[in-house]
C-alpha cells in the first residue's frame, strides 16, 4: 500500500469514527428527550388527576359556633383551631356542585365543589331533542335554573311565560305566573348558549325579567354573574381534571318514552355508562345513580362493573302507603333489595334519624332495617334547608324537636357518620361536611 492509499484509508476511518460519535450522540439527545416528554406526559396527566388545594371558608366555623355545648362541639373547636391541611374527601359528596352559593350544574360550581373538599361530584343527568347529555337537576327546570326566558330559545319552551294574574279589585294574586322550559324543547348547539342562574323564581311576576329574580334570600347572586353550562361529556373531563370521581344521577324523563319513538329509557341509561367507558374512566370511580329500581338493575344486568356500586335513591317517601319505620309497608325490603344486587341506598337524611325519648338524635328504623341487609348507605341533602330557626325544615323534619339551630346540623351529621354509617353525605356546601370528615378522619 503506498502513501496515498494509507492516508486515504486514515482518513476514512477517522470519518467513519466521526459519523458513529454524532450519530450515538444524537440517539442520546433523543432518548433524553424522549424520556424528558415522557416524563413531562406523565406529570402532565397527574396534574389532571390531582386533588386541588382545599381552602373550606368560614362556614364551617360558623356551624361549630353556632353549636350548643357538646363533646362534639369541643372535638370541632379543636380541630378548627389546629394548623391541619384539609383535604377531599369522598365522604363529602357536592349535590348539584356547590349549589348554595353557585348556579347549579355549571363549570363554576363543580370547581367550587372540589375547592371545598367534595371526593365525589355530582352530575344530575337529562337529554337534549337531539339526543344529547346534558347536567340539569330536572329535564324541565330551565325556566328556573337558567335565563332561557331572556332569549329567543323562549319561543321552543314546552309552555311559554305566563304572568301572573291580579283581582282588579283586592289585588290578590289569582293565578301564579308559569312556564315550563325542557332540555328536549332545544338542541345540545342550543342548549350551550344559556346561561345557568341561582335556582329560583318569582311566582308573583308579571314579566319574565321578573320572574327570573327569584334566588332564595338564604342563597346567593354573588357568583351568579358566570353560569357555564355543560353536556355530560364535558363534565367528565372536569370533575377528572379536578380530581374528583363522579357520581351521576339519570333523570327521570318527563316526556314520553320512547322519545321521538326510537329513543328507549334502556338507550338512555345505557348511553350515560357509555360515555364514561369512551372516556377512559374506571367503574371504580363513578356511583350511578337513579330513583327507578328499574334502571339499577338494568346497569346490574348489562354493566354490572358500574351497575355494583349504583346508588338507588329511595324515594318512597312520597307513597302513602310506605311507612320507613314499618318493614312492612317497605316493597320491596331492604332484604329484596340486597338480594337482588343493589348495594347502595340512599335515602334523605330525615328518614335515617329519630328522636328518643331523652332527645337524643338516633337511627330510626328504616336505618336499622338497611344496616341488619348489610347496604352501604348515602343520604341527601346536607346544607339545603333555610336557616333553621326553631324549625327542622323538610330535610330535618324527623328530627324537628331538637333541630333549632344551624349549628345542631352537625349534631344530625356526627349520628349519620358514627352511628347509621354512612359511606357519604350530599352537600350544597361540601366545606361543611368536608370540615367534620377531617376532623373525623373520614376520606
Amino acid at each position: 500500500m503506498n502513501r496515498l492509499q494509507r492516508q486515504i484509508t486514515l482518513a476514512s476511518i477517522l470519518m467513519s469514527l466521526i459519523l458513529t460519535h454524532a450519530v450515538n450522540a444524537a440517539s442520546s439527545s433523543n432518548q433524553q428527550e424522549m424520556s424528558h416528554a415522557q416524563h413531562n406526559a406523565t406529570a402532565a396527566h397527574r396534574a389532571k388527576s390531582r386533588p386541588l388545594p382545599i381552602s373550606l371558608g368560614p362556614r364551617p366555623y360558623f356551624l361549630v359556633q353556632d353549636m350548643d355545648p357538646s363533646p362534639l362541639k369541643t372535638k370541632l373547636e379543636h380541630c378548627a383551631n389546629s394548623r391541619r391541611t384539609f383535604r377531599s374527601s369522598d365522604f363529602s359528596i357536592g349535590h348539584r356542585g356547590a349549589a348554595l352559593q353557585f348556579p347549579e350544574h355549571t363549570k363554576e360550581s363543580y370547581i367550587a365543589a372540589a375547592r371545598t373538599g367534595a371526593g365525589i361530584i355530582e352530575c344530575d343527568v337529562t337529554f337534549t331533542n337531539d339526543k344529547e347529555l346534558v347536567c340539569r337537576h330536572s329535564q324541565c327546570d330551565l325556566h328556573y335554573t337558567t335565563n332561557i326566558l331572556e332569549t329567543p330559545l323562549a319561543n321552543k319552551c314546552s309552555q311559554p311565560f305566563s304572568p301572573a294574574e291580579y283581582d282588579p279589585e283586592t289585588g290578590a294574586l289569582i293565578k301564579a305566573a308559569s312556564a315550563q322550559c325542557c332540555t328536549s324543547d332545544i338542541s345540545l348547539a342550543e342548549f350551550k348558549t344559556l346561561k345557568g342562574k341561582m335556582e329560583g323564581s318569582n311566582a308573583r311576576a308579571t314579566n319574565a325579567r321578573d320572574y327570573l329574580q327569584g334566588t332564595p334570600t338564604w342563597r346567593t347572586d354573588a357568583y351568579a354573574s358566570r353560569g357555564t353550562l355543560l353536556s355530560h361529556k364535558e363534565s367528565i373531563q372536569l370533575i377528572r381534571q379536578l380530581g374528583a370521581k363522579f357520581t351521576p344521577e339519570l333523570k327521570t324523563p318527563e316526556v314520553n318514552m320512547p322519545f321521538q319513538g326510537t329513543y328507549t329509557q334502556a338507550n338512555y341509561a345505557q348511553q350515560m355508562i357509555d360515555e364514561y367507558r369512551a372516556a377512559g374512566i374506571s367503574p371504580r370511580q363513578v356511583f350511578p345513580q337513579s330513583f327507578s329500581l328499574a334502571d339499577i338493575k338494568y346497569w346490574l344486568t348489562h354493566e354490572p362493573a358500574f351497575g355494583k356500586q349504583a346508588v338507588y335513591l329511595d324515594g318512597r317517601y312520597d307513597d302513602p302507603s310506605f311507612d320507613h319505620n314499618n318493614e312492612l309497608t317497605h316493597n320491596p325490603s331492604m332484604a329484596a333489595l340486597k338480594a337482588s344486587g343493589v348495594n347502595i341506598i340512599a335515602p334523605p337524611m330525615w328518614m335515617l334519624l329519630s328522636v328518643d325519648d331523652n332527645a337524643n338524635i338516633v337511627p330510626s328504623q328504616y336505618a336499622k332495617l338497611a344496616q341488619n341487609a348489610k347496604l352501604d348507605i348515602i343520604t341527601w341533602t346536607f346544607e339545603r334547608s333555610a336557616p333553621l330557626n326553631n324549625d327542622g325544615a323538610w330535610y330535618h323534619q324527623s328530627t324537628d324537636a331538637v333541630i333549632d339551630k344551624d349549628g345542631d346540623k352537625y349534631e344530625s351529621l356526627h349520628v349519620l357518620a358514627t352511628q347509621v354509617g354512612v359511606k357519604g353525605v350530599f352537600s350544597d356546601w361540601p366545606a361543611s361536611v368536608s370540615f367534620y370528615a377531617n376532623c373525623m378522619n373520614k376520606y
